[in-house]
């Protein structure tokens, strides 16, 4: 059996141009995409914290050390500048593979300079009554 895991993330990064003319993608510094274990082209999906919208869309690379989060095409649609956003993928691997399988989380600041990188999430814990 296959099941897709969470492959690496970048969470909370902030949208830094919405492109509508250039070609439909995610531009993404290039330091970034290799802290998170991504690759050109790949296929991502992002979360809008800011307003709550969902999609897909893929990676294309941005000049390294830049910061720039740039949603281009139809997607720049779904954002505003600044917007803070989570950007994911995903990988297929069987179960054994996803036992000791560890994901790439890296999380950013308003400037989408790195703040910590990980590959566990603490698990939530209740809220006191």
């Amino acid at each position: 059996m296959q099941i897709e895991m969470l492959k690496g993330k970048l969470h909370m990064a902030a949208v830094t141009q919405a492109e509508l003319w250039y070609d439909g993608s995610c531009a993404i510094d290039e330091d970034l995409v290799e802290l998170a274990g991504l690759r050109e082209f790949e296929k991502i999906d992002i979360y809008n914290v800011s307003n709550g919208e969902r999609f897909h869309t893929y990676v294309i690379l941005a000049e390294r050390g830049s910061g720039i989060i740039s949603m281009n095409g139809a997607a720049a649609r779904r954002v505003q500048v600044s917007d803070r956003i989570i950007i994911a993928a995903y990988a297929q691997m069987s179960e054994s593979e996803a036992d000791q399988f560890k994901p790439k989380l890296v999380y950013l600041d308003e400037k989408n300079r790195v703040e910590r990188s990980t590959n566990t999430i603490p698990v939530q814990m209740a809220e006191p009554v």
